[in-house]
């Protein structure tokens, strides 16, 4: 495994009974990039996610997460990744600054919890307790919990499951904050324009295997195929046109069909 390699895995299998959740899955994440897997519900993302982190034993394959077989991991090599589930339901009576603190005394060299709160924007909220948080506050409290031992690799689950659009844009410029001080984050989601705005590289995953890898301006060949556009009229007919490549356009449509097309 090469030193500019966060993650690197081939042939990875694993199967529950006759149901093949991952099959022959081949992955590459860089140091310093925001990877983000993506694929619908059942495609195979948390248990791909779950063997990196080394709580899943996997059926084949070679995996190595910064430099380490996660399988065998040690708790040295815990306290170098961050881990943010979908939800830290289990300490609700807890202040967010009770909260921090406490998770930051299970690593050997944690960031100032302070600092930490501060850096998630919860500085307001110190004294809140958690079940009083709003749910992208709470969202941004499990980055804190992830991120207090100061991880060099950051995994993210479906980070924005749930969030209105608000709150989805300020946790995207959060995790480009984090990326931008040095951290790697692998990301979960199955939403395409959380992948388009965070991620460096996309892996689409769907049945077990990864169909394609690549910058998501290029994803599906979409850097140099057109585009085509369809909608209805005011009278409910269908339309379609594509897009060529010599000029942008949009159709012209009457002003009560237009009022009527989502932003």
């Amino acid at each position: 495994m090469g030193n500019d390699l966060a993650v690197s895995v081939k042939g990875l299998r694993k199967a529950y009974g006759r149901t093949l959740a991952v099959e022959s899955l081949d992955l590459d994440v860089r140091r310093g990039e925001v990877f983000a897997l993506l694929g619908p519900n059942g495609a195979g993302k948390t248990t791909t996610v779950e063997i990196l982190e080394g709580y899943r034993k996997r059926d084949g394959g070679e995996v190595r997460v910064l430099d380490h077989d996660p399988a065998s991991a040690t708790a040295d090599w815990r306290a170098r990744v961050g881990i943010v589930l979908q939800g830290t339901g289990e300490f609700e009576e807890l202040t967010v600054r009770e909260l921090v603190h406490h998770f930051a005394a299970f690593y050997p060299k944690p960031d100032d919890p302070d600092d930490v709160i501060a850096r998630v924007g919860l500085t307001d909220k110190t004294k809140a307790r958690t079940h009083a948080l709003s749910g992208g506050q709470k969202r941004r409290l499990d980055v804190a919990l992830g991120i207090v031992g100061h991880p060099e690799l950051l995994f993210l689950d479906e980070p924005t499951t749930g969030f209105d659009p608000e709150a989805r844009r300020e946790f995207w410029q959060l995790i480009r904050e984090l990326n931008g001080a040095g951290t790697t984050i692998m990301l979960t989601t199955h939403y395409l324009d959380e992948a388009e705005a965070l991620a460096h590289r996309v892996g689409v995953i769907a049945g077990g295997r990864l169909v394609e890898v690549a910058e998501p301006s290029r994803l599906g060949n979409r850097a140099s195929a057109p585009a085509t556009v369809s909608w209805r009229t005011p009278m409910a007919r269908p339309s379609r046109r594509r897009a060529t490549r010599r000029r942008r356009w949009w159709p012209s449509l009457p002003r009560a069909s237009a009022a009527r097309c989502p932003a």
